[in-house]
């Protein structure tokens, strides 16, 4: 097990679903999803986090099952499943016990993750499901909008966190939204903690925008990146990515 300096403020968990997407392309084994989460893990990343889906298309149960074992020899570092509760991730949460489960409303088909909760509509539904999966001993965050208002809400039906469903800043990033974008984000985070939150964020974030975003927010607990670490990763392998990105982290604080 590779050593690590000592872990900041804001700490950077890996998505692999897209490691996995292409996998599944072929019938090889290749690339490993264990594998890629070994070099992650080397490389310094505080976390890993998959997001599996009903039909499969990207990370499949027998990888949850597989990743769950490779981090028991990583204890100091965390395992994040998120997913929508009320179709197969509960199952997950039950047999592998995951450190943080991430509640994320999508539908079955869903292309990618796009919205967040909404209070009080999924307040009753959510609340047992969250007793459940702290029962299990996981921290739970909900996936939501940069919805101030929502906060409250988020924190009254027994959440840990919540996550901020972070594309609106990045679309924002090369236009003159950009600073209104930072800004809404900044007050949700800051709404999420008076509620007694910690917050976490995630959804294209990148080696561009993830210093910005993590100066403004100072007290984000985590980043969960996937697909353009990823991306950065084919190009100059999982070190020097994953260095990338905590010095963006580290620079930013």
């Amino acid at each position: 097990m590779a050593s690590r300096s000592p872990r900041p403020r804001t700490a950077l968990s890996v998505n692999l679903n897209k490691v996995a997407l292409v996998r599944n392309t072929r019938h090889l084994g290749i690339p490993s999803v264990t594998r890629a989460a070994t070099l992650c893990l080397q490389a310094g990343a505080h976390g890993i986090t998959v997001h599996p889906r009903p039909d499969e298309r990207h990370i499949r149960a027998q990888d949850v099952h597989e990743l769950a074992e490779l981090l028991k020899a990583w204890p100091d570092r965390e395992y994040n499943i998120e997913g929508n509760p009320f179709h197969n991730l509960m199952d997950f949460v039950h047999a592998v016990r995951p450190q943080q489960v991430t509640f994320v409303p999508d539908s079955e088909g869903q292309f990618t993750s796009d919205h967040g909760w909404n209070f009080p509509a999924d307040a009753e539904r959510l609340r047992p499901l969250i007793a459940e999966a702290q029962a299990l001993g996981a921290r739970v965050s909900l996936f939501m909008d940069a919805e101030p208002g929502q906060m409250a809400a988020a924190k009254a039906v027994g959440a840990d966190r919540v996550e901020l469903y972070t594309e609106p800043y990045a679309a924002a990033w090369h236009t003159p939204q950009r600073a209104a974008q930072l800004e809404r984000f900044r007050v949700a985070a800051q709404a999420a903690l008076d509620a007694g939150l910690a917050v976490n964020a995630g959804h294209d974030l990148n080696r561009e925008n993830l210093g910005t975003f993590v100066h403004t927010l100072p007290a984000l607990s985590e980043v969960s990146i996937g697909h353009a670490l990823i991306a950065d990763a084919l190009e100059l392998g999982y070190s020097a990515t994953i260095a990338d990105y905590l010095r963006c982290i580290a620079e930013a604080a």
